[in-house]
């Protein structure tokens, strides 16, 4: 019994000894980490308040005897900073996403800028350090953060409702824009690609060229023509018919349609001018397919005329300028199309003598005393010989005007914010139509037409009076010396128009597929096509091994 009593007494004596010596080590382990720190850490160690980011070992320490309230502070500093960094992260996105919302970003960022003043306060920094924490400091701290961050979820809350709107309606601009600005460039790419096949040769017309330079060069003794020009040719009193195409199928549409409805087709005397390319082409046609025996048709090449040399027409010496052969002739479509409001008028052909021939009529046939110019894409429905009987009144043109309200006035053609168009014209003044018009020769030389247009055609090298074209210049060659006629004399439209009354097709003496879509190509609208394909003759081999379609 004494010797387990013993044994008892001995067993608490090593506990007790043990509890000492584990709080000894505790102790000397807190001497020994607070003997390394600084003075003014010491000191706080002794008053009780010690900062977090200095005691790091310190709180480790204190953590194995920690106040209940601790958890509580650590997570309400935590959620404090939460909620600053989300209110700065949705400031910083709005701001970032350029959005309408400067009243939402500057709330969120008062509210972040005063959670964050909350917590630095020295005495709510306290609360981290302190030995023991303070409940009523510690709940008046609480119900403060709580508040201010519950104000701070709405505000972000309704921020983020109209953030995510904002942000939708921007992506849909964005989106929107995008798509604008592809559509600008397939609108651009479009024009540019029709613009092209519309003024291209099809490969039919080059076939039809090509056969006729072979028909000519296997039998060149029925195409050599040694005998003197026809006197009709020069013969003032019957009807003659200027025409210049590069497109032996169009003229000869306009040949045939003439004199299929002419009463006296032997009165009627047709000068087609052409380029040297294509001038035995357009000879040989007519040569082996005239419309009749009686109808007389004089077929040249623009180089026979031989005064029309660059230093003499203001078109061919401009085409010799730098500046203009790089606007005309640069090869790429961006820059093909950075005029795009004016893009058809980079095509070089406006600039082409072919094109301004038109100008000089009145020293071409200077035994002429009246003369009709018509397009070769025209279509002539009606006997066209009254035109002669017309009355001019001593002007010189004779067109159909095509204004309507303020459609094709004048300054939808001319800059007049230049002095010379805003001095000598009226902006209002109504604009008339090339294709069909009636010429008198001899008023033309009395109003000398030919050195007006060359006074306006070289001032305009810069293209600073008009953008280039024919019609510009002739409405200003022939602005005081044109008469109007009816409208039925000369229908337009059939080259872009799909809603031209077809009654005004039928009763009009020339109809005219001006615009991009051809007669003659497959972009033809398909309504008024016919009326132009009649005048086509389907019998000759050639023609049909070519393959027209029609």
């Amino acid at each position: 019994m004494e010797i387990r009593m013993a044994s008892k007494v001995s067993f608490l004596s090593l506990k007790w000894a043990l509890l000492l010596l584990l709080s000894a080590g505790a102790l000397t382990a807190l001497f020994c980490a607070t003997s390394h720190l600084p003075d003014t850490t010491a000191e706080h160690v002794k008053s009780g308040v010690i900062p977090m980011d200095v005691l790091y070992p310190m709180r480790r320490l204190n953590a194995l005897r920690s106040d209940p309230l601790r958890t509580k502070v650590d997570a309400l500093f935590k959620q404090a900073k939460d909620q600053i960094a989300a209110a700065n992260a949705y400031a910083f996105n709005v701001r970032k996403s350029k959005l309408e919302m400067m009243k939402e970003v500057r709330l969120l960022s008062e509210q972040a800028e005063t959670l964050k003043k909350l917590i630095n306060r020295p005495q709510n920094r306290a609360l981290l350090a302190a030995h023991m924490v303070n409940s009523e400091h510690l709940r008046a701290f609480e119900k403060e953060v709580k508040d201010r961050i519950q104000l701070s979820k709405q505000l972000i809350v309704e921020a983020k409702e109209y953030f995510d709107s904002q942000l939708r309606v921007q992506k849909l601009k964005d989106a929107i824009f995008f798509v604008n600005d592809q559509l600008t460039k397939a609108k651009k790419q479009g024009a540019y690609a029709s613009l092209i096949a519309a003024k291209s040769i099809p490969q039919s017309l080059n076939c039809l060229s090509t056969r006729l330079m072979e028909e000519r060069i296997s039998n060149p003794s029925k195409y050599i023509d040694t005998r003197d020009p026809a006197p009709q040719f020069e013969d003032p009193n019957i009807y003659h018919y200027a025409i210049f195409s590069d497109n032996v199928l169009a003229a000869s549409v306009v040949v045939n349609s003439a004199v299929a409805n002419a009463k006296e087709p032997e009165k009627h005397v047709f000068h087609v001018v052409t380029d040297k390319m294509n001038f035995w082409a357009m000879k040989v046609w007519f040569i082996m397919r005239p419309p009749n025996n009686t109808t007389h048709i004089e077929v040249k090449a623009v180089e026979d005329y031989t005064f029309l040399n660059s230093s003499y027409v203001p078109v061919l010496r401009q085409l010799e300028s730098a500046n203009l052969q790089k606007f005309y002739f640069e090869n790429q479509m961006e820059n093909a199309t950075k005029d795009a409001t004016n893009m058809k008028f980079r095509n070089p052909k406006y600039l082409s003598i072919m094109n301004h021939l038109r100008f000089y009529l009145a020293e071409m046939y200077p035994k002429l005393h009246k003369i009709l110019f018509l397009d070769d894409d025209v279509v002539v429905q009606k006997d066209l010989t009254a035109l002669w009987e017309l009355d001019l009144e001593g002007k010189v043109n004779a067109a159909v005007e095509t204004c309507f309200g303020s459609f094709h006035r004048y300054d939808n053609y001319m800059n007049f914010s230049h002095p010379l168009i805003k001095e000598r014209m009226n902006p209002k003044a109504c604009a008339w139509a090339y294709g069909m018009n009636f010429f008198d020769l001899d008023a033309w030389r009395k109003e000398r037409c030919t050195e007006e247009y060359h006074f306006w055609q070289n001032n305009n090298e810069n293209r600073l009076l008009w953008k280039l074209g024919t019609l510009p210049p002739g409405l200003i060659t022939y602005y005081k010396t044109t008469k109007p006629i009816d409208k039925s004399w000369h229908v337009l439209g059939l080259g872009y128009n799909p809603n031209i009354d077809q009654e005004k097709i039928e009763t009009a003496a020339v109809i005219h597929y001006n615009g991009n879509m051809k007669p003659w190509l497959d972009l033809a609208m398909k309504q008024y096509k016919h009326y132009w394909t009649r005048y086509v003759d389907f019998e000759m081999e050639f023609i049909q091994s070519c393959n027209f379609g029609y």
